[in-house]
């Protein structure tokens, strides 16, 4: 094979020396004797001539074998890193459709149990849609509801194809269908301005969808009515359609239209409503912010309650979302509750204080309330502007339940230091309060069930967090053994970095400690923070940047990093501390209120507070909240077996939506729906 451009018959069959005759000269009549000089000073030329020859073609020789024996070596070598290279890709495409044939796996069964949920919550709209219509009565309706909430199984089954179906032939099979079992479950109506993914500015929009889910799971029907916004992300509702019957609703002293659009998000059953003759409502570049916001949150409340009566719904339960929702309390009690609503109960959440809705009284009446009998100190006028009407306060006492969103604060501090002018109402309807925790979605974050881990584990079993360790350092490029420190950070969309303090938290942090930062926001603010920080440490070997979002990658970081750095404890938007303990990661806060020697300043009367306190507060109070990135690094090195322990402890809590928050909910309904 012909190697450099040198033949092989080349290297090996060097020509042979031609033989010439001996040069003769003649002078005239063929005398050569005056010529023998000359003739042997030529041969010695001639010898030396050859000698040099020879000389060269020797080392000529010499050059091309050295030549060969390194070009032989690098074609070994290449050989060698091909077969490697084959052996690597076969390896992955193996590994590829495994994970392909998990994930199909995982995907069917995801979608039997979404597809049952949304058959029900379809068919629910569509009897919605028929009582607009006058095709059945009010309670006839309820007959219906009740049939579904107790059959959902059957129900998914026997209704699989509703959309093409006509109200007659629907209608039909649903009386055929029909019998008087009673439900178990609750009915609860969301009524909002958010919801995870259609429209998303805060911690209620995640709420909404996640403790939606968690309460559908368990056998209970979840609804959630919402103003139409042109913002919305309708990407993941399906069947939407719009209802052929306009809904009346009351403001300002008239009735007014309404289009009723209805769809399934999440197997939960979504309404939303367009006003006609205030279009401009819900048509603006932004959800909140604008000064005819109670004008605008007023109607959408009244024309919510009014469609709910005009549907003859019944639900156990109104769910209502901070002072923007809070309305619908007065509205009940005084217009309502006596129009087929006997049997319904408030309940209202509260993720913050810092805004409370406060107006000019006169403005109750543009909704149908009265201004004068409102406007009393043990009703809705504000505490400290007595001239004015506060809405959350409204809320808070026109509600048979009111929860306090907070995974950290225990309620005691939050009624005497968070809630504002609202702390005297809250003390006089201190019965009614309850705490709850923010969680994530279960069914996305589990270790021992996501399909993008090369391995699962769970809290009982954490040998598979090693193989995802050793994973996420091969993808990355990172050198090291399962037995490196290794430390993940992760910013949701919003952060804020601390550029300085994130070079000094790497840079003082002892060796063989390898960190991962990646990106999971397209805020161009966040992005310019990384890319400084990354020319800052570009040197560090130890350290690997991942500029772009990419969320098998995100689900393997948290699996296989010891330590996930984090903002805070106390922001409701940011799920990393939950999904870090959930994957057997400690979370370690950084953020504005971590201290040198302690993450987050705790109340130092919370040990005489403790049954105030959430369960996962409890949990951070007593392992991670105060423990510093040294300091962590410290015990696992130095006492491997109590980490262990400690995190699987925390792996076992379950911080999910379906957890802790699921039952605080579930019991506060159960409580007011037998008041």
């Amino acid at each position: 094979m012909p190697i450099l451009g040198f033949s092989s018959h080349f290297l090996f069959h060097l020509p042979k020396p031609i033989s010439l005759p001996p040069l003769t000269c003649y002078r005239n009549k063929g005398d050569v004797n005056s010529f023998h000089e000359q003739r042997l000073e030529d041969n010695k030329n001639d010898d030396m001539s050859k000698s040099l020859s020879h000389d060269d073609k020797n080392v000529k020789h010499d050059n091309i074998w050295q030549l060969f024996k390194e070009a032989q070596q690098n074609i070994l070598y290449l050989n060698n890193q091909r077969l490697s290279a084959i052996e690597e890709l076969n390896k992955t495409k193996k590994e590829k459709q495994s994970l392909l044939d998990k994930i199909k796996k995982l995907e069917a069964e995801k979608d039997e149990t979404a597809d049952n949920l949304s058959i029900c919550s379809e068919l629910l709209l569509r009897i919605d849609s028929m009582v607009l219509g006058s095709v059945i009565n009010p309670a006839e309706a309820s007959n219906f509801r009740s049939l579904v909430l107790s059959h959902k199984l059957s129900v998914a089954d026997i209704f699989n194809v509703i959309s093409h179906k006509r109200d007659s032939d629907l209608l039909r099979e649903l009386r055929h269908f029909s019998d008087q079992s009673k439900k178990n479950g609750f009915h609860v109506i969301h009524i909002c301005t958010e919801m995870t993914p259609l429209v998303s500015r805060g911690s209620v929009a995640s709420y909404v969808t996640g403790i939606s889910r968690a309460l559908q799971r368990k056998g209970h029907l979840a609804e959630v009515i919402l103003p139409k916004y042109t913002c919305l992300n309708l990407d993941e509702v399906q069947g939407l359609r719009e209802v052929n019957v306009e809904a009346y609703s009351y403001f300002n002293g008239q009735l007014h239209g309404n289009k009723i659009w209805t769809g399934v998000v999440y197997g939960i059953g979504i309404t939303l409503i367009e006003p006609l003759d205030y279009s401009s409502f819900f048509s603006r570049e932004m959800i909140y912010g604008y000064p005819d916001d109670f004008e605008r949150f007023s109607y959408f409340c009244r024309a919510s309650l009014d469609y709910i009566v005009k549907c003859g719904k019944q639900p156990d339960i109104l769910h209502l979302h901070n002072w923007e929702t809070a309305i619908v309390g007065p509205l009940f009690w005084d217009i309502f509750v006596n129009k087929g609503l006997g049997g319904t109960r408030i309940l209202l959440t509260c993720h913050d204080f810092n805004s409370q809705g406060i107006e000019k009284p006169n403005k109750l009446a543009l909704c149908g309330l009265d201004p004068s009998s409102l406007h009393r100190p043990d009703r809705l006028q504000d505490n400290t502007n007595t001239q004015f009407i506060n809405i959350l306060k409204g809320g808070v006492v026109y509600s048979n339940r009111v929860v306090i969103m907070s995974s950290i604060h225990p309620k005691h501090s939050i009624v005497r230091n968070l809630s504002h002018e609202l702390k005297p109402t809250l003390n006089d309807h201190e019965d009614k309060l309850t705490l709850a925790p923010y969680g994530f979605e279960k069914t996305t974050w589990d270790p021992s069930t996501d399909y993008f881990l090369p391995e699962n584990f769970n809290a009982e079993n954490i040998n598979g967090k090693a193989v995802c360790k050793v994973a996420l350092l091969q993808r990355l490029g990172l050198s090291g053994h399962s037995s490196i420190i290794l430390v993940g950070c992760n910013f949701p969309e919003g952060a804020d970095i601390d550029e300085k303090k994130m070079k000094d938290i790497v840079l003082n942090t002892k060796q063989h400690v390898q960190f991962i930062f990646m990106e999971t926001s397209e805020r161009p603010t966040l992005n310019q923070a990384l890319e400084s920080l990354q020319k800052e440490l570009k040197d560090d070997d130890n350290i690997k940047f991942v500029r772009a979002y990419d969320e098998a990658l995100l689900h393997l970081l948290f699996a296989g990093s010891d330590i996930i750095l984090c903002q805070s404890f106390l922001d409701p938007t940011d799920e990393t501390p939950l999904k870090a303990l959930r994957y057997g990661a400690a979370p370690i806060a950084i953020g504005p209120e971590a201290h040198t020697n302690r993450v987050i300043s705790f109340d130092r009367n919370f040990i005489h507070h403790d049954q105030e306190a959430t369960k996962y507060s409890k949990l951070i109070n007593n392992t991670f909240g105060n423990m510093s990135l040294d300091l962590a690094i410290d015990e696992i090195r130095s006492n491997p077996s109590k980490w262990k322990r400690r995190i699987m402890d925390a792996m076992a809590h379950d911080l999910s939506w379906d957890g802790e928050c699921y039952e605080v909910h579930v019991a506060a309904y159960s409580a007011i729906k037998n008041m």
